[in-house]
């Protein structure tokens, strides 16, 4: 089962019940149910805030128009005017039309067929990767948990949301590794758990747990589950194995159920985190959270690892996807590539 987590005050979905998602809602009620169908389906919180937020825009650019009288053309349309007007991204384009054709075909139940519009050219782009001393040179300017959390992605290639949302009994310490749950695609997979971190883990985990401890003395402690896991042990929300590697410094209360939890600590901490440190280290790139899972990649197959390998570390579906990884080294082919300019 995806992940649902709640968090006060993220995003726009009926899940938070948050101002923004409450006026939508108010001027087309069909959001509330779209959301509640997204729930039922069990897909994650990102996913209902994103599908919401691009229906709510479809209906705003479609008017006062009844929901019975839009149809593929408007669709149509609508995503044109995101390509030619909007200029967006292919994968936003994409999303947007997912989002839209979700509603049709779960909520109204009339599924969209022959859909046709002016696609956005989808481009290439090579990832951000650091070089061995820059990955030095950011991560000593990082310190406690977010340096810790921040040398995790670089030593294991997770994704960000995949590490922040690690729980106590995905560190495996015995047999050397770590569980990504529910990655992208709802996959689970296995990464390596650096022995450089093993320590700093492991005296982590022992702050967290006495942290732990004290919300339990102090009659919280309790953390989010999926609904079907909570149902199934209705104790173990409180139990340390459940529990954030990397929980919020700060209780807040879940808008759905009232209850006040410890939630797993906002992505945009550590974004600005590695941000600052790369400024601070003179780095010439665009430093974040992603391009230490991209030199994690690169790293590996300029060490030898081939490149099947590193796509099971990765959870990439499709190994082409790993393949962009080679061109970053200057290495398509079998050799490295030398400027014909350094024989002159």
């Amino acid at each position: 089962m995806r992940e649902q987590p709640l968090d006060a005050g993220s995003g726009a979905s009926g899940r938070d019940a948050g101002p923004r998602f409450a006026r939508s809602a108010e001027t087309f009620p069909i959001l509330e149910e779209l959301a509640r169908t997204i729930r039922a389906m069990q897909y994650s919180i990102r996913t209902e805030q994103s599908y919401v937020d691009w229906c709510h825009r479809f209906l705003v650019y479609c008017g006062d128009r009844e929901l019975d009288a839009l149809g593929v053309e408007d669709v149509q349309r609508f995503l044109s005017h995101l390509a030619v007007e909007r200029s967006v991204a292919a994968k936003t384009q994409g999303l947007a039309y997912n989002s839209v054709a979700f509603l049709f075909a779960q909520v109204l139940e009339r599924p969209l067929e022959d859909v046709r519009f002016a696609r956005t050219k989808r481009q290439t782009r090579l990832p951000v990767v650091l070089t061995r001393d820059e990955v030095r040179a950011l991560l000593a300017r990082m310190d406690g948990s977010l340096g810790l959390l921040a040398r995790l992605l670089y030593g294991t290639g997770m994704r960000l949301m995949e590490g922040i949302r690690l729980r106590v009994a995905d560190a495996d310490f015995g047999n050397g590794h770590i569980l990504v749950r529910n990655g992208k695609g709802g996959k689970d997979r296995v990464v390596p758990l650096p022995e450089t971190l093993r320590g700093p883990l492991e005296s982590h985990l022992h702050e967290i747990k006495a942290r732990h401890q004290s919300d339990l003395d102090a009659g919280v402690g309790s953390v989010y589950l999926p609904s079907a896991l909570a149902r199934k042990y209705p104790n173990a929300a409180k139990e340390w194995i459940w529990q954030f590697v990397f929980p919020s410094v700060r209780l807040s209360q879940d808008p759905a159920s009232g209850q006040v939890r410890r939630h797993h600590l906002h992505e945009s901490s550590l974004q600005r985190a590695i941000k600052l440190a790369g400024q601070e280290a003179g780095i010439a790139k665009r430093v974040n959270s992603h391009a230490l899972r991209h030199s994690f990649a690169t790293h590996l197959l300029e060490d030898g690892y081939d490149i099947r390998t590193v796509q099971e570390l990765l959870g990439h579906a499709d190994v082409s996807t790993t393949m962009i990884y080679t061109h970053v080294m200057n290495r398509p082919g079998v050799l490295p590539v030398k400027s014909p300019a350094d024989r002159l």
